[in-house]
């Protein structure tokens, strides 16, 4: 799994980080997703990134899955 984020989508609503908080965080003077670990490792941390793809509401975290 890799973890791409287009912070110029990002609309700073913050479900990313709230929903997998190893994985994202906000900037702090922005409010804008911030890519903590690109290629996590643990499942429960892929799960959770995951799922913080499809919460987000512009679409600025995609997932691509390694084969």
């Amino acid at each position: 799994m890799e973890l791409r984020v287009d912070r110029e989508r990002c609309l700073s609503a913050g479900m990313c980080a709230l929903t997998a908080p190893e994985v994202f965080d906000q900037d702090a003077e922005d409010g804008r997703v911030l890519l903590l670990d690109a290629a996590p490792g643990p499942r429960e941390r892929r799960e959770a990134a995951r799922e913080a793809a499809e919460l987000c509401p512009s679409g600025a975290v995609t997932v691509a899955e390694n084969r």
